[in-house]
């Protein structure tokens, strides 16, 4: 099987073509299924999707590279030379370091942050769920995990990082002096707009509101920060109200149009409003970048910000590149060791066949009576004769490229490592 990571992340692709390839989890598991159904019941697959990357990891045959490549395109509506400029291919050892570096927050646009690891985690059990992770897989993640521990323990990688949270909190502040003087909206309430209200609420803002689709679960999660709480549906007619808005949701159309933030602006009386967009695909149309006293960023905007303090961990990335290069030798010998197994028990499926057909014999012999050192001479020439034939047949080839190897195997595995095993002994 081949071991194969394809996709496309901040590094590779603009937000543009990243849109084309988020798939929110009802997706994935479809396309999984699809996966299945393409490339057989033997493959396995894993997708990962974050506002910063998508990829597909996958245990295929050999001659399946291409198709999966195609296949992975095709999903973003794209064409497959579409990788070739904006994303990656990478097979066994190549796979194995990025899926380690991923796991281990090194390959983040904020270097060392933990986030990745849970995200990729809950990829893994999705794909575990539905059937999908396989023995070759499997393994690749559990050593992911395990390496991503030890990274995480024993280096300092998170350390003078500044997350996407505190980037937000920055952008803004180069925008309104003081923090403390604006209303806050946020819309969506997973993961990222929790840890944003954790660093908008030690600014103290004025006022900090919450809009989600699930009404009850923006309650819930306004309420660990005294913020209100309001269905999305209400954006319109309240987003006037504020200085700051920052979206991510797994939506996959905008939720905050032109048209909306064009009138909130006319009843601002043209007050600027700071908006952030988190969200792969965009919650905010693009178009409303154009418009005056508007500050409107994107996920990608913040990159920059998130790479201050990144050469104060440059040691800690080399003693982290130092684990991974550990882990991936230890893969590949696994993997390597799997892939001999057919072959050894093809192998030992024959040499008992050889031993049955001696041990009959010598059964045979000693039902007749006959002396049982003529017997154990028997057995013994019997078993090295047929270890030995394929070898002495090769060895009397016309050919002399067959003889050639044939001289190297026997003078390889039959005289060095005999006298290997006679001295070891």
């Amino acid at each position: 099987m081949s071991v194969l990571a394809i996709g496309l992340n901040h590094q590779t692709a603009p937000l543009k073509i990243r849109e084309q390839f988020a798939w929110a989890s009802d997706q994935i598991k479809n396309h999984l299924g699809d996966f299945r159904s393409q490339f057989g019941e033997k493959s396995e697959a894993t997708v990962l999707s974050t506002c910063n990357r998508t990829e597909i990891y996958c245990a295929i045959e050999p001659d399946q590279v291409e198709g999966t490549q195609r296949w992975f395109a095709n999903l973003g509506g794209a064409q497959a030379n579409l990788l070739d400029s904006h994303g990656y291919t990478l097979e066994h050892e190549s796979a194995a370091r990025h899926a380690f570096r991923v796991a281990s927050g090194l390959d983040s646009m904020v270097l060392g942050e933990p986030q990745i690891l849970g995200q990729l985690k809950n990829a893994v059990q999705t794909s575990r769920e539905a059937g999908f992770l396989g023995t070759t897989l499997n393994q690749l993640f559990e050593r992911s995990f395990s390496i991503a521990k030890r990274v995480r323990s024993s280096t300092e990688i998170g350390s003078h990082s500044i997350s996407m949270a505190a980037a937000a909190v920055r952008l803004a502040s180069q925008l309104f002096e003081d923090l403390s003087d604006t209303q806050v909206l946020f819309v969506g309430a997973g993961e990222m707009i929790e840890l944003c209200m954790t660093h908008f609420a030690a600014k103290n803002p004025k006022k900090m509101c919450l809009a989600n689709r699930n009404l009850a679960k923006g309650q819930e999660v306004a309420a660990k920060f005294k913020a209100q709480a309001f269905a999305l549906s209400e954006i319109p007619e309240r987003l006037h109200e504020f200085d700051v808005v920052i979206s991510c949701t797994a939506s996959t159309l905008p939720l905050i149009g032109l048209g909306a933030v064009e009138s909130a602006l006319k009843k601002r009386k043209n007050t600027p409003m700071f908006m952030l967009d988190l969200a792969v695909p965009r919650d905010i149309e693009p178009q409303v970048e154009e418009l005056r006293n508007v500050f409107l960023y994107t996920v990608d905007h913040l990159s920059k910000i998130v790479q201050s303090g990144r050469e104060n961990r440059m040691a800690a990335v080399s003693k982290a590149e130092g684990i991974i290069d550990e882990g991936v030798h230890g893969f590949l010998s696994w993997l390597n060791t799997r892939e001999d197994v057919p072959l050894i028990q093809r192998l030992h499926q024959k040499t008992d066949q050889w031993r049955e057909l001696e041990i009959a014999k010598a059964k045979k012999m000693i039902a007749k009576g006959e002396d049982i050192h003529q017997i154990l001479e028997m057995l013994s020439k019997g078993l090295t004769q047929k270890l030995i034939h394929g070898a002495m047949a090769e060895l009397h080839s016309k050919d002399h490229e067959v003889r050639d190897k044939a001289q190297y195997a026997i003078e390889h595995f039959f005289l060095q490592g005999c006298k290997r095993h006679l001295l070891d002994s």
